[in-house]
């Protein structure tokens, strides 16, 4: 008989075992789909590979890819310190990349780089912030479950960029592309050495960096996670509850609007279709194979990124579907989980005649 205990004290390297754990189950989950698809596993996996690496054009992609999913990820990772589930990443993203392109084609269309750029981070910021605070409102004076309110404000959110971009911003040059004019050339992230990587790949270290500073360091970030730990401790030790619920998940939304404003002034320079390709989902994946340490967020997000850019190499080489790398996305998520509970409960093994009557 098998018999599923809780561990006296959970391993001391738990997010190893747990990280472990993902990436291995994760391959073993490929191995099969490849060779259910008549590919070699070893080919494939060496396609991947060669598609990250072959080039610094082709690791380029990666941390461009990598930019989103590290805001993202913050965003996720902030949130969840203190027991708050946001599930609202892509909707708050999507707010950003609105506000980050109305700043700079309607409201500072003529104003120099050196100060349209901060105005834009801004903006994308406060406009990711103010969507965070609708379902944080909710949470804090009625207690409506996040999880509940994030997920569908993202549809929302998707809906109204897409009836702006389709409607009242679309281009009038633009031939019937549904999008809007591009943006100035004041507002477009510089880029480095030829590649897609802009100026928001090292802003999501630097916002990383400061993350954890904010959460280790500080008074702010102690009160935060004992209220995450024990919030009955935390109204005894006075700590305003309400309000931190408010601030955090309004850093939380501003990280994910940062993303948008990367993908929209550093990739696309315009606002169109193509924005909301699930990044803020990703983040959830990214926070937790983070173990929600800001400092890990940057590694897992390049992770990642490496799994979707290996995956369109299996398409462009081997013919096998892109889709595979979101499998494999999804396999590391169970494979985390998996990790975790083992680093928390033990299996025994007994027979029968050891069980107790």
């Amino acid at each position: 008989m098998i018999r599923v205990e809780k561990r006296k004290q959970p391993l001391r390297c738990q997010g190893a075992v747990a990280t472990f754990s993902a990436v291995a189950i994760a391959l073993v989950v490929g191995c099969v789909i490849f060779a259910a698809l008549g590919v070699n596993p070893l080919t494939a996996y060496t396609a991947m590979g060669k598609g990250v690496l072959s080039s610094v054009d082709a690791f380029s992609e990666v941390l461009v890819k990598a930019t989103p999913l590290i805001f993202t990820g913050l965003a996720v990772a902030t949130a969840a310190t203190m027991m708050l589930w946001n599930i609202g990443a892509e909707g708050q993203l999507v707010w950003g990349g609105i506000c980050a392109a109305g700043t700079a084609l309607f409201l500072f269309p003529g104003v120099d780089g050196w100060l349209l750029i901060p105005l834009v981070l801004a903006a994308s910021a406060l406009g990711g912030m103010v969507w965070s605070l609708v379902p944080a409102l909710l949470k804090a004076k009625l207690r409506v479950n996040e999880i509940l309110t994030t997920l569908l404000l993202n549809y929302v959110a998707i809906i109204y960029m897409e009836h702006l971009f389709y409607g009242p911003w679309r281009d009038p040059a633009g031939f019937g592309f549904p999008g809007t004019a591009q943006l100035p050339e004041a507002a477009q992230l510089v880029r480095f050495g030829g590649t897609r990587i802009s100026i928001g790949f090292p802003l999501a270290l630097l916002c990383a960096v400061f993350l954890y500073y904010l959460l280790k360091k500080s008074i702010w970030g102690y009160q935060v996670q004992v209220i995450g730990k024990e919030q009955r401790a935390a109204h005894y030790a006075g700590f305003n509850v309400t309000g931190k619920i408010l601030t955090v998940m309004a850093l939380s939304g501003a990280f994910a609007g940062l993303a948008g404003m990367t993908e929209v002034c550093g990739i696309h320079y315009r606002l169109q279709t193509g924005l909301a390709v699930g990044y803020g989902y990703d983040g959830i994946i990214v926070a937790w194979l983070a173990g929600l340490n800001p400092l890990a967020v940057p590694f897992a997000a390049i992770l990642l990124g490496a799994l979707f850019v290996g995956g369109e190499q299996l398409q462009s080489v081997l013919g096998l579907p892109s889709s595979i790398s979101l499998i494999l996305e999804g396999a590391l998520l169970f494979g985390l989980f998996a990790g975790q509970t083992l680093a928390k409960y033990t299996l025994t093994f007994s027979s029968r005649s050891e069980v107790p009557s």
